[in-house]
Formats: structure tokens, sequence, C-alpha cells
């Protein structure tokens, strides 16, 4: 199983856990990096995206669950790439959920089940 660090902003869900995801020593660091305030420069993003890359690497990942602001998100690809490390997004399925309520209403909801990776 791959070791593949969570470079998003979300934690990690159980299932992700179980198919290899771990969580980054420094996660406030990881949102802040991937948290943009004002439009960022070319040379902003290349900067925040290697700062990312090099926090995968130091951790001894094979691979980094992304995900982010689509603006960012080739910067950070390429930054991962350039040190050996695959980007993968997490791909998931939506399954409907219905519930019945004590006063005979019925209560839908989705849930997102995480069903594997989809390689940058």
């Amino acid at each position: 199983m791959a070791r593949i660090i969570n470079l998003t902003q979300h934690a990690a869900t159980s299932d992700q856990v179980s198919a290899g995801v771990f969580e980054p020593a420094d996660k406030s660091a990881v949102a802040a990096l991937l948290t943009f305030d004002d439009p960022p420069s070319k040379e902003e993003r290349a900067a925040r995206a290697a700062t990312l890359a090099e926090m995968a690497v130091a951790a001894r990942a094979e691979a980094a669950m992304i995900g982010g602001a689509p603006f960012f998100m080739s910067a950070l690809e390429a930054a991962l790439k350039e040190r050996g490390v695959r980007a993968v997004h997490a791909f998931s399925r939506r399954e409907s959920v219905e519930e019945r309520l004590p006063d005979g209403s019925v209560r839908k909801t989705q849930v997102f089940r995480h069903a594997g990776w989809v390689e940058a």
C-alpha cells in the first residue's frame, strides 16, 4: 500500500486512511499554504507548491492526495512530480440515504464513500 500524504484542508476519512492516507505533521501549515486571500502570482503559487512538495518528501510520501483551489492544482502537481511524488485526487461515490423520521417525514442525505484515486 502506498504512503499517501494528505495535502488538502480536510481531514482524511477512515476509508482514505485505510487506503494509505496519513496526515502531515503540521496540518495547520498545509491549510495556510492552501488558503489564498488574494489572487496569487505565478511566483507565489510556485513557492507555496514547492513548500508543500518538500513536506511530502520529508514525510517519505510516495503520493499526495491533493485538492483545493483549481488555479493552484497544476502548480502543486508539477512541484510534486519534480520531486518524484505522485499527485492523486480522491474519487468518491455519492450514496443517497433515506431516514424515516418519527413524524412520518423522510430525511434524505448524501453520503460520500471513498472509491479510489484519480492520478493527476
